[in-house]
């Protein structure tokens, strides 16, 4: 028997390395050389006892071949380098290798004798640069495999053969994926083996392209008169009293095209809901008004271009957005309008090359300036920022009140979706049985066999279609799951498969949740709830003196009492003639229980729910949010009856300026900056985020202050010499065991900041401690984000004091969260 005495453990993590130290014992069985600067491995052979490597996170460039002379190898970690090939032969050798990790790396191609390498079962291939995992057919026990976000099209249907297929977890979401669809694989395992056995009993060759078509643009840029003009084939006039409110849903057929229009309105107060509905792998039409852009006014290029570019990038960054001139009726001359298209084009390639340029520079100052060791998954998702690649065409001039204009239009955007086809069309190749289901759902909506507003169970749709189609119950699950997430991802149905409490029902007229959406998120909410007939609060049981406080409320503290939620929706559904009085209270909900409305508006933070601060025990020790002491009596709960708060519509900051009082020189402050910047709308989900974690807290348009225990958190946004960031700032203990509660306030606010962020692809950050010195412009870097929730950060920094660039000194706890 081995004697387990022997094995050993070498740790060299993060210590700078450019090689591999030599090491007499050559028994070792375990080396870490995570966080260095290794750019080849060279004398890893000498460890032939060897049974976990890890070389994640340096600057390898080669799969080095002395690997294959690791035969005890089982664990093997090379994750975060720049390999861009691995030669054949080594694999072979690798017979005990069980656990491989190769993501983020540059890997064009895989070795083809990798499926040599019978042992493993977990294999992470994701963030690579692959567009064919042919060679992994034949690996008899991968259980495990991870190829996200590579340039995957399709995945070989021998993986998943019933017979001999041990995997029980598939990943491949980010690809340009066909056969199966993207949405098949997000289904996992068993959805794509049912595909391929749909794809053998029913064959299908043909694939239709279907294109969401997204229109942005401020108010009043002619992007209604565009959409409705494109889908009639003519020129159709839109009037003031009819501007889109919220989003407008419509689809136009061409030979060979389908469009799914999205009109978004362009009123401030509708943005904070558009980022529900905006998605990747759509045709951005951004619209201009000619006639009031300005080529010498520096806000005029902002308001219209700068804002939206800058907030697709940010969103959904590998997008292609069109230009497009409306009112050119409206310009002087064709001088004019030529003038101001030259002026748009060269300041909107100016921009995508500046933010380039900014976040290039940003990569420089990390390796040039830092220990890199400690910043790997900062660079990395610089990086990756870089390699986003938002297409912004060259505008198009419109007069949308003549007919060949409409036409040109329409040709031009056929022909971009031809040239940007793979980034923009849902094409995919599907067996003829998802396809007749998919016309099952078109005929029950045709035949109003399902309700006019929509929404309907999942599994009561389930029964519609089997009196449609020939499919057993098992079989349909599966197609049905795919057609959905499809459907919901090009726009044609709405489906909240990751929200519990909704997950078993679809909203088939996404036009519907939209209208109800725009009864809460509107420009003239105050005038809606003013507008209240008395027989509307009579129905709710109200008095009218209530519906003043209601307006007060939201006028004064942008709360929004429920019961004025739930007549406002009603109205709405009344207005759209809809007689189902389950419906409405599934839609608006009682005075026990939420509707569907308010679920949606809370899940996407667009409000926060009232809460009762009663109910956590004073007494408890600590109070840090996701332990159990947290909730020592028993859980906070919301009050259906009560309100909600809504950031957007607040005014000031004057109630968290008075509770929270003058800053303090000796305050402790984290900043968060994010590059390129804080998305619009950011600030009021951080808000929401962060204030439903303590139940005491008091909010502001671009401040909030939270309150746990007797300590005391003032969040803001802010801005100086043009870098915005977002400031955490608490008052300091007086006692020296007041210092880990207090860091513990302070991470658990950036812990939301950072999952929050996580829904910006093209958004990175950085974190800073300023130099509490007066004046002092100096500050200190934290190490990468990611790992927050994975290390313990009060034994991060050893040193109980630190010195800033400027020379001064300050206690350790100060800058850092350290128990004291």
């Amino acid at each position: 028997m081995e004697d387990t005495n022997s094995w050993e453990e070498w740790d060299l993590s993060g210590q700078k390395l450019k090689s591999i130290p030599r090491n007499p014992l050559t028994h070792v069985r375990s080396v870490d050389l995570q966080r260095n600067r290794l750019k080849r491995v060279i004398g890893i052979s000498r460890f032939s006892h060897l049974m976990e490597l890890n070389l994640s996170r340096n600057k390898i460039m080669e799969f080095s071949q002395e690997m294959q002379n690791l035969h005890k190898l089982e664990t093997l970690y090379m994750n975060q380098n720049n390999i861009r090939s691995i030669p054949e032969g080594i694999f072979p050798h690798l017979k005990n290798l069980k656990f491989l990790k190769l993501n983020s790396n540059r890997l064009a191609k895989l070795p083809s004798d990798i499926n040599q390498c019978t042992s493993i079962s977990h294999l992470d291939l994701s963030h690579n640069c692959l567009q064919d995992i042919q060679p992994l057919v034949g690996l008899p026990n991968l259980k495990e495999l991870f190829v996200e976000k590579n340039q995957l099209t399709k995945l070989p249907s021998q993986l998943f053969q019933n017979d001999s297929c041990e995997l029980t977890v598939c990943k491949a979401g980010g690809n340009p994926l066909r056969y199966p669809p993207e949405e098949v694989c997000a289904g996992g395992v068993m959805d794509i083996q049912s595909y391929f056995l749909q794809m053998e009993a029913n064959p299908n060759t043909h694939s239709a392209w279907t294109v969401k078509t997204m229109f942005l643009g401020c108010s009043m840029a002619g992007k209604s008169t565009l959409c409705r003009s494109l889908r009639e084939g003519k020129p159709v006039a839109v009037a003031m009293e009819d501007r889109t409110e919220g989003i407008e849903i419509s689809q136009l057929y061409t030979q060979e095209v389908r469009f799914l229009f999205w009109d978004f309105a362009g009123q401030e107060e509708y943005y904070l809901t558009h980022h529900v509905f905006i998605t990747p792998r759509a045709l951005v039409i951004l619209t201009i008004d000619l006639a009031s852009y300005s080529t010498v006014d520096p806000h005029s290029f902002k308001d219209q271009l700068w804002f939206w570019i800058n907030n697709i990038q940010l969103r959904v960054p590998n997008s292609v957005v069109l230009l497009v001139g409306t009112h050119c009726d409206q310009c002087i001359d064709q001088e004019e309008v030529m003038e101001k298209k030259k002026d748009m084009e060269e300041k909107v390639k100016a921009m995508l090359a500046h933010r380039r340029m900014v976040l290039k520079q940003q990569r420089n100052n990390l390796e040039e300036n830092m220990d890199l060791s400690l910043f790997i998954d900062q660079a990395d998702e610089l990086d990756c920022l870089l390699e986003y690649n938002l297409k912004v065409l060259d505008l198009v001039t419109v007069d949308c009140t003549k007919s060949e204009d409409i036409e040109k239009l329409k040709s031009h955007i056929l022909m971009c979706i031809q040239s940007e086809g793979v980034l923009l069309c849902s094409e995919s190749i599907l067996p003829k049985s998802y396809e007749e289901v998919e016309q099952a759902i078109h005929t029950l909506v045709a035949l109003e066999e399902i309700p006019k507003h929509g929404i309907i169970l999942l599994e009561e749709l389930s029964d519609l279609i089997l009196d449609h189609v020939e499919l057993s119950r098992e079989n349909l699950q599966s197609i049905l799951r795919f057609l959905l997430r499809y459907m919901h991802r090009i726009g044609v149905i709405i489906w909240y498969e990751d929200i519990g409490v909704l997950s078993d029902r679809v909203f088939i007229q996404p036009s519907f949740l939209i209208s109800m959406f725009k009864t809460i998120v509107r420009h003239d909410l105050i005038q809606q709830l003013e507008g209240v007939s008395r027989e509307l609060l009579m129905q709710e049981g109200a008095l009218v003196k209530q519906k003043f406080t209601w307006v007060d409320d939201l006028k004064c503290k942008g709360v929004l009492h429920n019961a004025a939620i739930r007549i406002l929706v009603r109205r709405e559904i009344e207005k759209l003639a809809v007689d189902d009085d389950d419906l409405v209270i599934e839609v608006v909900g009682t005075k026990r229980e939420e509707g569907v409305i308010l679920t949606l508006l809370q899940h996407f933070e667009v409000c926060l729910p009232t809460i009762d601060g009663n109910l956590l025990d004073p007494q408890a020790p600590e109070f840090i949010p996701g332990k159990q002491k947290w909730g020592s009596v028993k859980e906070a709960k919301r009050d259906p009856d009560g309100a909600c708060l809504f950031p957007i519509y607040l005014k000031d900051d004057s109630i968290v300026c008075h509770k929270w009082g003058e800053d303090k020189q000796d305050d402790i402050r984290v900043h968060v900056y994010f590059l390129p910047e804080i998305p619009h709308g950011f600030f009021h989900r951080v808000i929401i985020k962060t204030c439903s974690l303590y139940p005491s807290h008091w909010v502001g348009r671009e401040q909030c202050l939270l309150c746990c225990g007797n300590r005391l958190a003032v969040v803001r946004q802010k801005n100086k010499d043009g870098d915005p960031f977002i400031e955490i700032r608490c008052r300091r203990p007086e006692k020296n065991e007041e210092f880990r509660q207090l860091w513990d306030l302070i991470l658990a606010v950036m812990s939301k900041l950072f999952v929050l962020s996580r829904q910006w692809p093209g958004l990175t950050q950085q974190v800073h401690t300023p130099c509490p010195e007066r004046d002092c412009p100096h500050y200190f870097t934290w190490r990468d984000l990611q790992e927050l929730n994975n290390i313990d950060f009060y034994n991060l920094v050893k040193e109980e004091k630190l010195v800033c660039q400027g020379g001064h000194t300050r206690r350790t706890a100060l800058i850092f969260p350290k128990d004291k």
